[in-house]
Order: C-alpha cells, then structure tokens, then sequence
C-alpha cells in the first residue's frame, strides 16, 4: 500500500494563513518557489510528512505550455467550493511499488530531478493525486506543540463518483472520506494519542488531531 509523502493546500498569495500554524506551535520549514511552473511554497516539515502551502505567484508560467497539463491553474483560482483546493502525494512504502492509479509522467526541464506520476482524468472536485516513484527523507524539526508523524489523513467534501481515484485511495485505506458540503483535510498525527484537536477552519480548511 502506497504512503503519503506530503499534501498540498492551495491559498492566496503568501499564505499568511500559515502564521496560525506557527502561533500553534509548529515550527515552519524553508520556502520554495517552482521556477518555470510559476507556484510557490510554504512547507511544514513532520517526521513522515511535509504540509504545503501553494499559490500561484506567476500566472503566465502557471499557465503555460509545461505546466497546464497538472491543472494547477484552474485548481488554485476556480471559485471557492468548486474545485478541491487539496493535493496529495504519495510515495512507495516498499522499493519498485508502483504507482496505484493510471497516470501520466511529469518532469519539467525548469525542475530538474523532479518525477511526478500524475493521476489521469481526475475531477476539480476531488484532489490533484501525484506519485514519486521514490520517498525522499524530510527534515527533521522539532514543533513546540509536540506533533511527529502522521497517522491518518481525512477528506471532507462533495461526494465523488465511484470509479474515481479518490474512491480507490479509500477503498486502499491510504485515506478516509467523510461527505460534508464544504471541502476540509482532517490530519491525524501520533494516533490521537492525546484526544486534542485544533480546527483551522474557515481560515484554512484544515483540522489537526494529536
């Protein structure tokens, strides 16, 4: 069974959002911009997982010949509600798994080293799913608030078709689904050893359970 390796959100420009993440306790991680893919980043690093915060800062990269193929464009600016504004990567829990759905193979040239699989033919109403063929280690920071690995993650949303990616994703138990009107990422860290939880919601569509 494949695992999550990160998730991505998608918000406005800077996400500043995020700061409630750090006046929560997390720790947050070095920014990246995607050159040639015209996003850019902000990254919360756990010990099995990273959380990103993603936005367009160039919309003309962002729509180009390289990049239109991900949608990451009409993902991150179709109105609120109508698209899932999430993203998951997931990465082999063995060496040589392969990817778990029909995908396609993107490795810009301005991203050297990158390889993602990218599912074929999904809604805008369910996450962008992205593969990497192989996990690369996270960097180890240490959050005030005591969160370490992620043991579960929960979508919240529209339900989807039957066939769809993210029905199979469930079926495999890499994640779980609830139906709810509003979309909403539930991440679980540590197995909710400590029966806490913060909800980010209507800032970021994001809860943590700890």
């Amino acid at each position: 069974m494949p695992l999550i390796d990160h998730a991505f959100v998608c918000t406005p420009p800077g996400a500043a959002a995020a700061q409630l993440l750090i006046d929560f306790g997390l720790s947050e991680g070095p920014p990246n911009r995607h050159p040639g893919q015209g996003t850019a980043n902000r990254r919360f690093f756990f010990r099995n997982f990273m959380l990103e915060f993603l936005w367009v800062d160039d919309p003309e990269e962002a729509q180009s010949k390289q990049t239109r193929p991900t949608r990451l464009w009409e993902r991150w600016s179709a109105p609120a509600g109508t698209a899932s504004p999430f993203g998951i990567i997931l990465g082999p829990a063995a060496d040589g798994e392969p990817c778990p759905f029909p995908c396609w193979r993107y490795a810009p040239p301005t991203m050297p080293g990158l390889e993602l699989d990218v599912a074929n033919d999904t809604d805008l109403r369910e996450p962008m799913w992205c593969y990497m063929n192989l996990r690369r280690p996270h960097q180890p920071i240490v959050h005030a608030a005591g969160l370490s690995d992620l043991t579960a993650l929960r979508l919240a949303g529209p339900p989807v078709d039957r066939a769809s990616v993210t029905t199979a994703m469930a079926r495999q138990k890499v994640i779980s689904l609830v139906k709810r009107d509003e979309y909403g990422m539930e991440l679980e860290f540590d197995h909710h050893k400590r029966e806490s939880r913060i909800d980010l919601r209507p800032a970021l569509p994001l809860q943590f359970l700890w």
